[in-house]
């Protein structure tokens, strides 16, 4: 009893602490106008490291403002795909595995389909593209850029997006569009680097490139394409740009040997060679950021492939061909105050991070087409009602900062955790127990 009653003792002072601290937020920067998200498609932790033992120095490992981790699972599997898992980068949101950019309770889009983060931002005026060294159809750019209930609905896919009014895709060559269809809906089909070169700011672009992108010596790289296309949507438009560019080999590498008709050795050099050819992308990305200003860059994964770990010798190793549950890192460049350093965030809270920075309300991100909220929580949940017994009570306050202090664990995505979790930013704190107590102070008054 006595113990109890100095853990009673104890939370009441830190809860009288809590409320006399500011709550950390996010705050709009009136300077950040351009946002690019580039996305290491597999890339976990130890894909790093397996570069770093190969002898290269990683840009993204050593030159960060922000470090953290990114939590991947989707609603219907602790292990994500890529669609679910780029569903959430893109839409703000976890879904089902194999859907891309739809509800996880409306799938089929029959009742109302959510904005993704980049046709928001074109809505706002912005210049919009997305760049992948996959299929212009393949899941992560198909996220950010249509909905479709399965993501090998290729044909719908393409034929999607050169149906949006976004300014660039770019990729590798999706056999089900042919360049007169593309250029029928208003785009320059562009096919190889000399005709990419020559683009002018303005073009709308539609890219369906071969080779293998993700080489960093192939003829043509995707740092070369990164660089290009922030040159086309950096013009004068004073409301920015927003740019996706993803990594998309470093997963495709990761996969099962005998599908890529790889042996182990040749394997691993694949996969060290996709995480320097997305590096260097990232490089000339931060170096236009840093002298741009008004740039925020983050880079992340949407799940690990492979489960890499160190043997009993400490060489990174395969452990599997599959994708993993095991948290991903997150950079950002040209921003320190997006998440508490070195914290574990849930996937889907990135964009939404990204869209308050820009200066977005929640009324406008994330949202449906049709105006309306998306909900998270559970119909039988309430925000701030931890304990689900239908009022906001001291309580309530109690167990979220039990929560926050690692006294009460709270899994991830249940009812708990998402009424517990005011902010939305994915992580209990005291500044979630300190909102849901001056609700419980007010309803109680």
């Amino acid at each position: 009893m006595k113990t109890k009653r100095i853990l009673s003792l104890l939370l009441t002072l830190i809860m009288a602490f809590a409320l006399c601290v500011p709550a950390l937020a996010v705050d709009a920067d009136p300077e950040i106008r351009n946002v690019i998200i580039m996305i290491g498609d597999g890339m976990g932790e130890n894909h790093l490291k397996l570069a770093e033992q190969y002898g290269h120095t990683l840009f993204m490992n050593t030159e960060y403002d922000l470090r953290g981790q990114s939590m991947t699972s989707s609603i219907s599997h602790i292990t994500t795909d890529s669609a679910a898992g780029g569903t959430a980068l893109a839409c703000g949101m976890r879904v089902i595995n194999q859907t891309v950019g739809v509800l996880g309770y409306d799938p089929f889009g029959l009742v109302r389909l959510p904005m993704s983060i980049t046709e928001v931002a074109a809505e706002k005026g912005m210049r919009t593209g997305v760049v992948t060294t996959d299929k212009t159809t393949g899941a992560t750019p198909a996220d950010f850029t249509v909905h479709v209930l399965y993501r090998k609905q290729y044909e719908k896919i393409g034929q999607a997006q050169i149906e949006t009014n976004f300014d660039l895709i770019w990729g590798t060559k999706e056999s089900t569009l042919a360049r007169e269809d593309v250029e029928a809906h208003g785009w320059t089909y562009v096919s190889n680097r000399d005709e990419m070169l020559a683009l002018e700011p303005g073009s709308r672009s539609y890219g369906q490139f071969s080779g293998q992108l993700w080489r960093p010596n192939n003829s043509l790289t995707l740092a070369e394409m990164s660089t290009k296309a922030i040159e086309l949507l950096n013009t004068d438009n004073d409301k920015g740009f927003f740019l996706m560019i993803e990594g998309a080999h470093i997963d495709k590498n990761s996969h099962t040997s005998d599908g890529l008709k790889m042996d182990y050795d040749e394997k691993r050099e694949s996969v060290v060679d996709a995480v320097v050819g997305f590096d260097n992308a990232i490089r000339d990305v931060v170096e236009f950021a840093r002298e741009d200003g008004h740039t925020v860059v983050l880079v992340t994964a949407d799940h690990e492939t492979g489960w890499i770990f160190a043997d009993i010798h400490g060489d990174m190793r395969f452990h599997s061909d599959e994708h993993t549950a095991h948290n991903v890192p997150v950079f950002v460049y040209g921003n320190k105050t997006l998440f508490k350093a070195n914290h574990a965030v849930a996937n889907y809270t990135i964009p939404i991070r990204l869209a308050r920075l820009l200066g977005w309300g929640k009324d406008e991100f994330p949202r449906a087409r049709d105006g309306s909220l998306i909900k998270r929580l559970p119909e039988d949940a309430s925000p701030g009602d931890v304990d689900g017994d239908g009022d906001v009570t001291a309580a309530d306050a109690r167990l979220a900062l039990r929560a926050a202090v690692g006294l009460e664990e709270f899994e991830p995505g249940s009812a708990e955790f998402l009424s517990a979790d005011m902010d939305g930013d994915g992580v209990i704190t005291a500044a979630d127990a300190r909102q849901i107590l001056r609700i419980a102070v007010d309803a109680e008054a």
